[in-house]
């Protein structure tokens, strides 16, 4: 049996580091306490400017930097990455945490469709098998915040989770670097941002702005560039499987910091994404050593 390929341990490793930076970043908006397009605001001007500040100190170190924006790609990119942006402080605002996190680990479901879709990457049948178990978990969910205000959050997450699945799709077609572009990409939210809360009576309103700027300074830049790296080197349904580090452990620090207790249809349908989506990945690790030694060949001494 042989070994993971190097890029291929590699891969999950920056996307694993992503994946768990990405964790925080709900209870740092809500630490934040202030209001959504301001928060939206702070959130992708600090990580612009940090993006900027960080590959021009790596460009002045090596000509060998990635590029900003790969053409035509990154630019696809870019816009996915800043729309899945505003369609994710919407939710956060608009739904609880538990329902957020549950229904974007269904991006993963969503990277295998469009990969298959678009890319030829047909998937097999334990694949076709979660994603229908994972339909009925989101559908418990939202069924569960009809009439309660909830629906409009849910989904603006399930836009958010579609959003990065396509981001990811096209980063993997294209075989270029995005870890950048995704930081780049979220001057298109800023923009917005900035135009709604200068029209807005209250103006910029945020009563901790640090935590968003720890938030935005240092965990997106991370979180993003490692989850926009992965696809170089790991399957766009591979990468996505990290975003459930945040469906497991983001309400679990909301939980801890602001007592916020997941409701039973919630707690009952994210158990279904979650059972799923760990069933599915271990399906595929077994899968993949199958297939490595498969076609590893020995040849005589």
């Amino acid at each position: 049996m042989t070994a993971q390929s190097p890029n291929h341990v590699k891969g999950l490793v920056i996307t694993g580091i992503g994946g768990l930076a990405l964790t925080v970043d709900i209870p740092l908006i809500r630490l934040a306490n202030g209001e959504s397009w301001s928060i939206l605001m702070a959130r992708t001007g600090t990580t612009f400017l940090a993006a900027l500040v960080i590959w021009a100190v790596w460009r002045t170190m090596t000509p060998s930097a990635p590029k900003l924006v790969p053409g035509r790609a990154g630019l696809m990119v870019a816009g996915l990455y800043g729309l899945g942006s505003i369609c994710f402080i919407t939710a956060v605002f608009h739904t609880t945490t538990a329902n957020l996190v549950f229904i974007l680990a269904f991006n993963t479901m969503f990277a295998a469709l469009l990969s298959w879709l678009f890319l030829g990457e047909r998937p097999r049948g334990a694949t076709l098998l979660a994603m229908a178990a994972m339909t009925v978990g989101v559908l418990i969910i939202v069924w569960d915040s009809v009439g309660t205000g909830n629906l409009f959050g849910d989904l603006m997450a399930a836009c958010s989770a579609l959003a990065v699945a396509a981001a990811i799709t096209v980063s993997r077609s294209s075989g270029e670097d995005m870890g950048f572009t995704s930081l780049i990409g979220v001057i298109i939210p800023f923009t917005i941002a900035a135009v709604m809360v200068g029209g807005s009576d209250t103006g910029f309103r945020v009563e901790e702005p640090w935590w968003i700027i720890l938030n935005g300074a240092i965990i997106m830049p991370l979180s993003f560039y490692c989850l926009a790296t992965g696809p170089r080197y790991i399957t766009g349904p591979e990468v996505a499987m990290f975003y459930l580090l945040e469906t497991v452990f983001a309400p679990i620090w909301v939980w801890m910091i602001f007592y916020e207790v997941p409701t039973r249809n919630s707690l009952i349908g994210g158990t279904i994404l979650i059972v799923a989506l760990v069933a599915h990945s271990v399906w595929q690790l077994v899968e993949g050593r199958k297939r490595r030694a498969s076609t590893s060949v020995t040849h005589p001494v």
